[in-house]
Protein backbone atom coordinates (compact mmCIF):
# COMPACT_ATOMS: atom_id res chain seq x y z
CA UNK A 1 0.00 0.00 0.00
CA UNK A 2 2.54 2.44 0.55
CA UNK A 3 3.81 2.38 -3.00
CA UNK A 4 0.40 3.65 -4.07
CA UNK A 5 0.00 6.18 -1.42
CA UNK A 6 3.77 7.64 -2.53
CA UNK A 7 2.71 7.76 -6.19
CA UNK A 8 -0.63 9.84 -5.26
CA UNK A 9 1.88 11.94 -3.21
CA UNK A 10 3.93 12.15 -6.03
CA UNK A 11 0.76 12.71 -8.61
CA UNK A 12 0.02 15.77 -6.50
CA UNK A 13 3.23 17.54 -6.19
CA UNK A 14 3.55 17.29 -9.92
CA UNK A 15 -0.08 19.08 -10.19
CA UNK A 16 1.29 21.92 -7.64
CA UNK A 17 4.29 22.10 -10.13
CA UNK A 18 1.61 22.64 -12.59
CA UNK A 19 2.47 19.72 -14.54
CA UNK A 20 -0.78 18.15 -16.50
CA UNK A 21 -2.69 15.70 -14.65
CA UNK A 22 -2.78 13.44 -17.25
CA UNK A 23 0.81 13.55 -17.75
CA UNK A 24 1.69 13.83 -14.06
CA UNK A 25 -0.39 10.36 -13.63
CA UNK A 26 0.87 8.69 -16.61
CA UNK A 27 4.85 9.48 -15.44
CA UNK A 28 4.40 8.32 -12.09
CA UNK A 29 2.50 4.79 -13.51
CA UNK A 30 5.13 4.09 -15.74
CA UNK A 31 7.95 4.92 -13.46
CA UNK A 32 5.95 3.01 -10.34
CA UNK A 33 5.44 0.02 -12.57
CA UNK A 34 9.12 -0.01 -13.12
CA UNK A 35 10.45 0.29 -9.45
CA UNK A 36 7.99 -2.29 -8.21
CA UNK A 37 7.76 -4.53 -11.52
CA UNK A 38 10.63 -4.49 -13.75
CA UNK A 39 11.04 -1.85 -16.40
CA UNK A 40 10.72 -4.08 -19.14
CA UNK A 41 7.21 -5.00 -17.79
CA UNK A 42 7.03 -1.31 -17.32
CA UNK A 43 7.17 -0.54 -21.33
CA UNK A 44 5.54 -3.58 -22.38
CA UNK A 45 2.06 -2.78 -19.73
CA UNK A 46 2.73 1.00 -21.59
CA UNK A 47 2.97 0.25 -25.13
CA UNK A 48 -0.31 -2.73 -24.41
CA UNK A 49 -2.58 0.26 -22.94
CA UNK A 50 -2.02 3.04 -25.79
CA UNK A 51 -2.48 0.31 -28.40
CA UNK A 52 -5.26 -1.11 -26.96
CA UNK A 53 -7.07 2.53 -25.96
CA UNK A 54 -6.27 3.54 -29.46
CA UNK A 55 -7.74 0.71 -31.59
CA UNK A 56 -10.79 -0.59 -29.13
CA UNK A 57 -13.95 -0.05 -30.94
CA UNK A 58 -16.08 0.09 -27.91
CA UNK A 59 -14.03 3.97 -27.57
CA UNK A 60 -15.48 4.94 -30.67
CA UNK A 61 -18.46 5.97 -29.36
CA UNK A 62 -16.35 9.11 -27.92
CA UNK A 63 -15.33 11.14 -30.85
CA UNK A 64 -19.05 9.91 -32.58
CA UNK A 65 -20.46 11.24 -29.71
CA UNK A 66 -18.35 14.91 -30.06
CA UNK A 67 -19.03 15.13 -33.42
CA UNK A 68 -22.80 14.74 -33.18
CA UNK A 69 -22.70 17.82 -30.41
CA UNK A 70 -20.63 19.76 -32.59
CA UNK A 71 -23.12 19.37 -35.71
CA UNK A 72 -25.88 20.41 -33.53
CA UNK A 73 -24.23 23.56 -31.99
CA UNK A 74 -23.57 24.71 -35.42
CA UNK A 75 -27.18 23.84 -36.51
CA UNK A 76 -28.48 26.00 -34.41
CA UNK A 77 -30.78 24.12 -32.67
CA UNK A 78 -30.03 25.45 -29.12
CA UNK A 79 -31.52 28.64 -30.07
CA UNK A 80 -34.51 27.23 -30.58
CA UNK A 81 -34.77 24.86 -27.83
CA UNK A 82 -34.14 28.44 -25.88
CA UNK A 83 -37.02 30.04 -27.93
CA UNK A 84 -39.73 26.98 -27.85
CA UNK A 85 -39.04 26.89 -24.17
CA UNK A 86 -39.31 31.00 -23.93
CA UNK A 87 -42.55 31.02 -25.43
CA UNK A 88 -44.36 28.76 -22.87
CA UNK A 89 -43.20 30.20 -19.47
CA UNK A 90 -41.05 32.92 -20.61
CA UNK A 91 -43.89 35.50 -19.10
CA UNK A 92 -42.94 34.22 -15.37
CA UNK A 93 -41.49 35.83 -13.53
CA UNK A 94 -37.64 33.65 -13.65
CA UNK A 95 -38.97 32.59 -16.83
CA UNK A 96 -36.16 32.90 -18.77
CA UNK A 97 -33.68 31.15 -16.32
CA UNK A 98 -36.19 28.47 -16.33
CA UNK A 99 -36.53 28.36 -19.99
CA UNK A 100 -32.43 28.13 -19.83
CA UNK A 101 -32.49 25.57 -18.14
CA UNK A 102 -34.90 23.66 -19.70
CA UNK A 103 -33.11 24.54 -22.78
CA UNK A 104 -30.25 22.90 -21.30
CA UNK A 105 -31.59 20.12 -20.45
CA UNK A 106 -32.85 19.83 -24.13
CA UNK A 107 -28.90 20.30 -25.87
CA UNK A 108 -27.26 18.13 -23.33
CA UNK A 109 -29.76 15.13 -24.88
CA UNK A 110 -28.09 16.05 -28.24
CA UNK A 111 -24.87 17.08 -27.00
CA UNK A 112 -23.01 14.74 -24.30
CA UNK A 113 -21.11 18.05 -22.86
CA UNK A 114 -21.52 19.95 -19.61
CA UNK A 115 -18.70 22.51 -20.93
CA UNK A 116 -19.94 22.92 -24.54
CA UNK A 117 -23.91 23.17 -23.54
CA UNK A 118 -22.29 25.99 -20.80
CA UNK A 119 -20.83 27.87 -23.80
CA UNK A 120 -23.59 27.47 -26.30
CA UNK A 121 -26.04 28.68 -24.07
CA UNK A 122 -23.85 31.56 -23.08
CA UNK A 123 -24.51 33.15 -26.71
CA UNK A 124 -27.90 32.28 -26.35
CA UNK A 125 -29.46 32.95 -22.96
CA UNK A 126 -27.52 35.60 -21.59
CA UNK A 127 -28.42 38.76 -24.15
CA UNK A 128 -31.94 38.07 -23.74
CA UNK A 129 -31.78 37.88 -19.73
CA UNK A 130 -28.96 41.34 -19.89
CA UNK A 131 -31.66 43.04 -22.38
CA UNK A 132 -34.84 41.66 -20.08
CA UNK A 133 -33.08 43.16 -16.47
CA UNK A 134 -31.86 40.20 -15.16
CA UNK A 135 -28.68 40.34 -12.71
CA UNK A 136 -25.11 38.81 -13.73
CA UNK A 137 -25.04 36.85 -10.80
CA UNK A 138 -28.31 34.76 -11.28
CA UNK A 139 -27.97 34.56 -15.44
CA UNK A 140 -24.35 33.57 -15.11
CA UNK A 141 -25.53 30.73 -12.34
CA UNK A 142 -28.06 29.27 -14.10
CA UNK A 143 -26.09 29.24 -17.66
CA UNK A 144 -23.09 27.53 -15.37
CA UNK A 145 -25.35 24.90 -13.31
CA UNK A 146 -27.86 24.34 -16.61
CA UNK A 147 -24.76 23.01 -18.60
CA UNK A 148 -24.20 20.65 -16.21
CA UNK A 149 -27.20 18.74 -17.38
CA UNK A 150 -25.14 17.95 -20.82
CA UNK A 151 -23.37 15.35 -19.02
CA UNK A 152 -26.31 13.71 -16.82
CA UNK A 153 -29.00 13.47 -19.07
CA UNK A 154 -27.65 11.19 -21.96
CA UNK A 155 -25.94 10.76 -24.50
CA UNK A 156 -23.13 11.87 -21.83
CA UNK A 157 -19.65 11.32 -22.59
CA UNK A 158 -18.32 10.82 -19.14
CA UNK A 159 -20.75 8.53 -19.05
CA UNK A 160 -19.58 6.85 -22.10
CA UNK A 161 -16.12 6.83 -20.26
CA UNK A 162 -16.88 5.67 -16.96
CA UNK A 163 -18.27 2.46 -18.56
CA UNK A 164 -15.35 1.87 -20.43
CA UNK A 165 -13.42 2.09 -17.53
CA UNK A 166 -15.33 -0.21 -15.25
CA UNK A 167 -16.81 -2.30 -18.00
CA UNK A 168 -20.60 -0.97 -17.18
CA UNK A 169 -23.33 -1.24 -19.88
CA UNK A 170 -23.24 2.02 -21.51
CA UNK A 171 -26.98 1.69 -22.02
CA UNK A 172 -28.21 0.85 -19.35
CA UNK A 173 -26.05 3.95 -17.81
CA UNK A 174 -27.80 6.14 -20.34
CA UNK A 175 -31.13 4.86 -19.43
CA UNK A 176 -30.46 5.35 -16.06
CA UNK A 177 -29.59 9.08 -15.93
CA UNK A 178 -32.76 9.98 -17.58
CA UNK A 179 -34.87 10.58 -14.68
CA UNK A 180 -32.29 11.83 -12.16
CA UNK A 181 -31.06 14.40 -15.04
CA UNK A 182 -35.27 15.41 -14.93
CA UNK A 183 -34.85 15.64 -10.74
CA UNK A 184 -32.00 17.85 -11.13
CA UNK A 185 -33.31 19.87 -13.91
CA UNK A 186 -36.58 20.46 -11.13
CA UNK A 187 -34.40 21.53 -8.30
CA UNK A 188 -32.39 23.91 -10.39
CA UNK A 189 -36.20 25.31 -11.34
CA UNK A 190 -36.60 25.50 -7.67
CA UNK A 191 -33.27 27.57 -6.74
CA UNK A 192 -34.56 30.10 -9.33
CA UNK A 193 -38.14 29.95 -7.52
CA UNK A 194 -35.88 30.70 -4.50
CA UNK A 195 -33.81 33.27 -5.67
CA UNK A 196 -36.41 35.53 -7.27
CA UNK A 197 -39.10 34.73 -4.28
CA UNK A 198 -36.17 36.47 -2.25
CA UNK A 199 -35.28 39.33 -4.60
CA UNK A 200 -37.48 39.61 -7.50
CA UNK A 201 -35.44 42.41 -8.94
CA UNK A 202 -33.05 39.16 -10.11
CA UNK A 203 -35.51 38.27 -12.86
CA UNK A 204 -38.34 40.53 -14.08
CA UNK A 205 -40.97 38.72 -15.80
CA UNK A 206 -40.74 38.68 -19.66
CA UNK A 207 -43.62 39.13 -22.29
CA UNK A 208 -46.44 36.59 -22.76
CA UNK A 209 -46.45 34.67 -26.12
CA UNK A 210 -49.55 33.84 -28.05
CA UNK A 211 -50.71 29.49 -28.42
CA UNK A 212 -49.96 30.11 -32.29
CA UNK A 213 -46.41 31.79 -31.43
CA UNK A 214 -45.99 28.74 -29.14
CA UNK A 215 -47.26 26.14 -32.13
CA UNK A 216 -44.64 27.78 -34.01
CA UNK A 217 -41.73 27.62 -31.77
CA UNK A 218 -41.91 24.10 -31.31
CA UNK A 219 -41.95 23.24 -34.87
CA UNK A 220 -38.42 24.58 -34.47
CA UNK A 221 -37.12 21.17 -32.23
CA UNK A 222 -38.49 18.94 -34.34
CA UNK A 223 -34.60 18.29 -35.22
CA UNK A 224 -33.66 17.43 -31.59
CA UNK A 225 -36.81 15.53 -31.20
CA UNK A 226 -35.90 13.30 -33.79
CA UNK A 227 -32.38 13.11 -33.41
CA UNK A 228 -32.86 11.91 -29.42
CA UNK A 229 -36.05 9.63 -30.37
CA UNK A 230 -33.86 7.67 -32.90
CA UNK A 231 -30.34 7.80 -31.03
CA UNK A 232 -31.34 6.85 -27.56
CA UNK A 233 -34.86 5.12 -28.48
CA UNK A 234 -32.88 2.67 -30.62
CA UNK A 235 -30.09 2.32 -27.88
CA UNK A 236 -32.66 1.25 -25.23
CA UNK A 237 -35.17 -0.76 -27.22
CA UNK A 238 -31.61 -2.54 -28.03
CA UNK A 239 -32.19 -1.75 -32.11
CA UNK A 240 -28.83 -0.69 -32.30
CA UNK A 241 -25.60 -0.54 -29.67
CA UNK A 242 -24.10 2.45 -27.90
CA UNK A 243 -21.59 3.25 -30.94
CA UNK A 244 -23.76 2.23 -33.71
CA UNK A 245 -26.21 5.03 -32.17
CA UNK A 246 -23.42 7.38 -32.27
CA UNK A 247 -22.80 6.50 -35.41
CA UNK A 248 -26.28 7.66 -36.27
CA UNK A 249 -26.57 10.32 -34.44
CA UNK A 250 -23.40 11.99 -35.68
CA UNK A 251 -24.46 11.51 -39.24
CA UNK A 252 -28.24 12.60 -38.77
CA UNK A 253 -26.93 15.78 -36.85
CA UNK A 254 -24.24 16.47 -39.87
CA UNK A 255 -27.64 15.52 -42.56
CA UNK A 256 -29.38 18.08 -40.19
CA UNK A 257 -26.83 21.28 -40.36
CA UNK A 258 -26.57 20.81 -44.02
CA UNK A 259 -29.87 20.30 -44.71
CA UNK A 260 -30.26 23.84 -43.02
CA UNK A 261 -27.75 25.33 -45.06
CA UNK A 262 -25.08 26.31 -41.49
CA UNK A 263 -22.02 23.98 -43.39
CA UNK A 264 -19.83 25.35 -45.31
CA UNK A 265 -16.24 23.50 -46.37
CA UNK A 266 -14.09 25.76 -43.51
CA UNK A 267 -16.91 25.83 -40.11
CA UNK A 268 -17.28 21.75 -41.40
CA UNK A 269 -12.98 21.61 -41.16
CA UNK A 270 -13.95 23.73 -38.29
CA UNK A 271 -15.77 20.91 -36.53
CA UNK A 272 -13.80 18.12 -37.48
CA UNK A 273 -11.03 19.54 -36.30
CA UNK A 274 -12.44 20.94 -32.84
CA UNK A 275 -14.12 17.06 -32.06
CA UNK A 276 -10.39 15.92 -33.00
CA UNK A 277 -9.08 17.86 -30.23
CA UNK A 278 -10.94 17.20 -27.56
CA UNK A 279 -11.23 13.71 -28.42
CA UNK A 280 -7.40 13.77 -28.27
CA UNK A 281 -7.89 15.27 -24.62
CA UNK A 282 -10.05 12.39 -23.92
CA UNK A 283 -8.11 9.48 -24.85
CA UNK A 284 -4.82 11.30 -23.27
CA UNK A 285 -6.50 11.36 -20.05
CA UNK A 286 -7.99 7.48 -20.65
CA UNK A 287 -4.51 6.53 -21.43
CA UNK A 288 -2.72 8.15 -18.40
CA UNK A 289 -5.51 6.87 -16.16
CA UNK A 290 -5.04 3.02 -17.21
CA UNK A 291 -1.88 3.18 -16.81
CA UNK A 292 -1.70 4.54 -13.23
CA UNK A 293 -4.34 2.02 -12.48
CA UNK A 294 -2.53 -0.78 -13.46
CA UNK A 295 0.10 0.80 -11.14
CA UNK A 296 -2.11 0.98 -8.14
CA UNK A 297 -4.01 -2.57 -8.96
CA UNK A 298 -0.31 -4.24 -8.68
CA UNK A 299 0.24 -2.90 -5.24
CA UNK A 300 -1.56 -3.99 -2.23
CA UNK A 301 -3.96 -0.87 -1.71
CA UNK A 302 -7.20 -1.71 -3.73
CA UNK A 303 -7.61 -4.71 -0.66
CA UNK A 304 -6.02 -3.25 2.11
CA UNK A 305 -8.18 0.08 2.05
CA UNK A 306 -11.50 -2.96 0.99
CA UNK A 307 -10.02 -4.85 4.35
CA UNK A 308 -9.68 -1.69 6.27
CA UNK A 309 -13.18 0.24 5.12
CA UNK A 310 -14.81 -3.25 5.87
CA UNK A 311 -13.61 -3.19 9.68
CA UNK A 312 -14.42 0.14 10.44
CA UNK A 313 -18.13 -1.33 10.74
CA UNK A 314 -19.87 1.18 8.91
CA UNK A 315 -23.14 0.35 7.24
CA UNK A 316 -22.46 0.43 3.10
CA UNK A 317 -24.46 2.95 2.23
CA UNK A 318 -22.66 5.48 4.89
CA UNK A 319 -19.43 4.54 2.86
CA UNK A 320 -21.04 5.29 -0.51
CA UNK A 321 -21.82 8.57 1.23
CA UNK A 322 -18.36 8.78 2.30
CA UNK A 323 -16.86 8.61 -1.16
CA UNK A 324 -19.16 11.15 -2.34
CA UNK A 325 -18.04 13.70 0.37
CA UNK A 326 -14.82 13.06 -0.81
CA UNK A 327 -15.82 13.50 -4.33
CA UNK A 328 -17.58 17.07 -3.67
CA UNK A 329 -14.18 18.39 -2.03
CA UNK A 330 -11.79 17.04 -4.13
CA UNK A 331 -13.93 18.83 -6.97
CA UNK A 332 -13.65 22.13 -5.45
CA UNK A 333 -9.91 22.09 -6.29
CA UNK A 334 -9.53 19.41 -8.72
CA UNK A 335 -10.37 18.70 -13.09
CA UNK A 336 -13.49 16.95 -12.39
CA UNK A 337 -12.49 14.20 -14.88
CA UNK A 338 -9.37 13.58 -14.16
CA UNK A 339 -10.73 13.27 -10.62
CA UNK A 340 -12.41 10.39 -11.37
CA UNK A 341 -10.37 8.43 -13.43
CA UNK A 342 -7.84 8.61 -10.75
CA UNK A 343 -10.03 7.77 -8.03
CA UNK A 344 -11.74 4.84 -9.70
CA UNK A 345 -9.22 2.25 -9.23
CA UNK A 346 -9.91 2.99 -5.25
CA UNK A 347 -13.46 3.23 -4.86
CA UNK A 348 -14.96 1.19 -7.30
CA UNK A 349 -14.01 -1.88 -6.55
CA UNK A 350 -15.33 -1.62 -2.58
CA UNK A 351 -18.69 -0.05 -4.04
CA UNK A 352 -19.06 -3.97 -6.58
CA UNK A 353 -17.67 -5.15 -3.02
CA UNK A 354 -20.55 -4.44 -0.88
CA UNK A 355 -23.06 -5.47 -3.39
CA UNK A 356 -23.72 -1.99 -5.13
CA UNK A 357 -25.44 -1.93 -8.89
CA UNK A 358 -22.26 -0.20 -10.48
CA UNK A 359 -24.85 1.26 -13.22
CA UNK A 360 -26.34 3.06 -9.93
CA UNK A 361 -22.41 4.23 -8.68
CA UNK A 362 -21.83 5.77 -12.29
CA UNK A 363 -24.74 8.05 -11.58
CA UNK A 364 -23.44 8.88 -8.17
CA UNK A 365 -20.38 9.67 -10.05
CA UNK A 366 -21.79 11.74 -12.69
CA UNK A 367 -23.37 13.86 -10.18
CA UNK A 368 -20.37 14.75 -8.07
CA UNK A 369 -18.84 16.04 -10.78
CA UNK A 370 -22.27 18.11 -12.31
CA UNK A 371 -21.19 19.51 -8.65
CA UNK A 372 -17.32 19.90 -9.31
CA UNK A 373 -17.82 21.91 -12.06
CA UNK A 374 -19.66 24.40 -10.77
CA UNK A 375 -18.44 24.96 -7.43
CA UNK A 376 -15.59 27.62 -6.66
CA UNK A 377 -13.17 28.02 -6.94
CA UNK A 378 -11.77 25.28 -10.37
CA UNK A 379 -15.46 24.83 -11.07
CA UNK A 380 -14.58 24.32 -15.02
CA UNK A 381 -18.08 25.96 -16.15
CA UNK A 382 -17.48 28.81 -14.04
CA UNK A 383 -14.47 30.00 -15.88
CA UNK A 384 -15.90 29.10 -19.29
CA UNK A 385 -18.43 31.68 -18.44
CA UNK A 386 -15.97 34.26 -17.40
CA UNK A 387 -13.65 33.82 -20.51
CA UNK A 388 -16.61 33.92 -22.41
CA UNK A 389 -18.25 37.15 -20.36
CA UNK A 390 -15.50 38.72 -19.20
CA UNK A 391 -17.19 41.87 -18.77
CA UNK A 392 -19.63 40.17 -16.15
CA UNK A 393 -16.66 39.77 -13.50
CA UNK A 394 -15.25 36.07 -11.85
CA UNK A 395 -17.36 36.67 -8.19
CA UNK A 396 -20.54 37.78 -9.25
CA UNK A 397 -20.34 34.39 -11.13
CA UNK A 398 -19.02 32.52 -7.70
CA UNK A 399 -22.01 34.50 -6.13
CA UNK A 400 -24.76 33.25 -8.19
CA UNK A 401 -24.18 29.63 -8.66
CA UNK A 402 -24.50 28.55 -4.93
CA UNK A 403 -27.91 28.08 -5.02
CA UNK A 404 -27.75 25.82 -7.62
CA UNK A 405 -24.28 23.29 -5.98
CA UNK A 406 -26.94 23.50 -2.91
CA UNK A 407 -29.53 22.14 -5.03
CA UNK A 408 -27.78 19.39 -6.41
CA UNK A 409 -25.96 18.15 -3.20
CA UNK A 410 -29.59 18.08 -2.66
CA UNK A 411 -30.24 16.08 -5.91
CA UNK A 412 -27.30 13.84 -4.70
CA UNK A 413 -28.82 12.84 -1.40
CA UNK A 414 -31.83 11.73 -3.14
CA UNK A 415 -30.23 9.48 -5.84
CA UNK A 416 -28.07 7.95 -3.01
CA UNK A 417 -31.05 7.09 -0.29
CA UNK A 418 -33.59 6.19 -3.65
CA UNK A 419 -31.37 4.06 -5.44
CA UNK A 420 -34.82 3.24 -7.19
CA UNK A 421 -34.80 6.42 -9.12
CA UNK A 422 -31.34 5.19 -11.38
CA UNK A 423 -32.20 2.15 -11.83
CA UNK A 424 -35.90 1.54 -12.54
CA UNK A 425 -35.49 2.71 -16.10
CA UNK A 426 -32.27 0.26 -16.70
CA UNK A 427 -34.52 -2.87 -15.22
CA UNK A 428 -36.60 -2.61 -18.53
CA UNK A 429 -33.73 -3.37 -20.59
CA UNK A 430 -31.74 -6.39 -21.84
Amino acid sequence: MTEALIGFGVIFLLALLRMPLAFAMALVGIVGMGITRGWVPALASTAQVVHETGFAYTLSVIPLFILMGNFVARAGLAHELFAAAYAFIGHRRGGLAHATIAACAGFGAICGSSIATAATMSKVAYPSMKKLGYSDSLSTGVIAAGGTLGIMIPPSTIMVIYGIVTETNIGKLFAAGVIPGILTALLLMAAVVYMTWRDPEHAPPGEKSTWPERMQALRGIWGVLVLVLVVLGGIYGGVFTATEGAGIGASGAFFFALARRRLTVKSTLGILVESARTTAMLFTLLIAATIFANFVNFTSMPNDLKDWITHLGLSPVMIVGAMMLIYVVLGMVMEELTMVLLTIPLFFPIVVSLGFDPVWFGVLIVMVIQIGLISPPVGMNLFVLNTLLPKVGLMPIFRGVWPFVVMQIVALGVLLSFPGLSLWLPSFMR
